[in-house]
């Protein structure tokens, strides 16, 4: 028997390719939604992830972070602003050079947000010494500080016996300190050379004898002949505490240093560091110390004074001895000052 076909009905060309265009726009329109949607959503994730990373540099935690350094400004006499240099740390203009400072000398940068236990850090040279006794809170601050960060716990193992030197005279290491503000590391050190040959004698009465034109002819400028010769002048005079500094807290040293024309905050924190050792000292004026967060933590992008001091809350109360560190892994040869 016979069976009947149905004739498939055929829809006329006209509509076939309407619905197929129809189709075509709305398959367009949701891959341009969902790239808009995803591309919002980036930087929501970007900015949480930021926000989870400080949150998880907090003392207490293990996360870490990774970036580039923002120069901030102090609004002191000495224009301490954005200080060009620290101890034999980063100069002024090398902040947008921080990742090629890195390549030159092999190190890792990474690209991550989020450093992992296994992350590696710059690679240092080691093995360097100096005969001078180490504090005597150093060995202590470098065990506690390797417990709870893990830069620092692949960082201080690369420089073995080298440590802090603490520079003994006040007066020269404050003097030293002017000589150097807003210049380069290198530039500093053969002005201050030319300094001590000029006057062997680093003595504030030795200086005034020196006077303004000699100081001047050694390299330095008529503003910091200046403040050098007032810095000598305040301590033939007595006016400052010097016997009492090693008893007074950061502060209230800080205070009476900062009243003296040519010391800022940044000077005197520098001073707290190579001249009383203080251990808990975070100088957050210094270039050198902001892009070697940025290497050794972020991943590129500018970092702010309080993120920081986010990441430095970590390191309490070590912060001098963690800075030592972020500074030398820019700079592993330590500068006198």
């Amino acid at each position: 028997m016979a069976t009947a076909r149905k004739t498939p009905v055929k829809r006329p060309a006209s509509v076939s390719d309407a619905s197929g265009a129809a189709k075509r726009t709305r398959g367009a329109q949701t891959k341009a939604n969902t790239q808009k949607i995803d591309g919002a959503g980036a930087t929501v994730g970007r900015k949480t992830a930021r926000s989870a990373a400080l949150k998880a540099a907090k003392p207490g935690t293990a996360a870490r972070l990774n970036g580039a350094a923002r120069p901030s400004k102090a609004g002191t006499e000495e224009a301490e602003a954005s200080p060009a240099k620290g101890n034999g740390r980063a100069v002024a203009g090398d902040g947008a050079n921080a990742q090629a400072l890195v390549a030159e000398r092999g190190e890792v940068v990474r690209k991550s947000r989020v450093v992992t236990s296994d992350a590696a850090v710059p690679v240092q040279i080691g093995g360097l010494t100096r005969e001078i006794v180490r504090p005597d809170y150093w060995d202590r601050a470098c065990a506690d500080l390797m417990k709870r960060d893990r830069i620092l716990k692949k960082l201080i193992p690369k420089f073995g016996e080298i440590h802090l030197v603490n520079l003994g005279d006040p007066f020269s290491t404050l003097a030293r300190s002017v000589a150097g503000q807003q210049i380069s590391v290198k530039a500093a050190q053969a002005i201050w050379e030319r300094v001590k040959g000029a006057c062997p004698e680093v003595h504030p009465a030795h200086f005034i004898r020196l006077g303004h034109e000699k100081l001047q002819a050694c390299g330095l400028s008529r503003r910091k002949a200046e403040y050098i010769l007032d810095l000598a002048q305040h301590f033939e005079s007595g006016a400052l505490h010097v016997d009492a500094w090693t008893s007074m807290d950061d502060e209230a040293v800080i205070a009476e240093l900062t009243q003296i024309r040519g010391i800022g905050r940044w000077t005197a924190e520098m001073f707290l560091i190579f001249n009383l050792s203080r251990p808990d000292v975070l100088p957050l004026d210094d270039l050198g110390l902001i892009q070697a967060i940025s290497v050794n933590y972020f991943s590129g992008e500018p970092v702010t004074r309080s993120e920081a001091r986010e990441v430095a809350a970590n390191w309490e109360p070590w912060r001098t001895v963690a800075t030592w560190y972020m500074w030398r892994s820019l700079n592993p040869i330590p500068a006198d000052h």
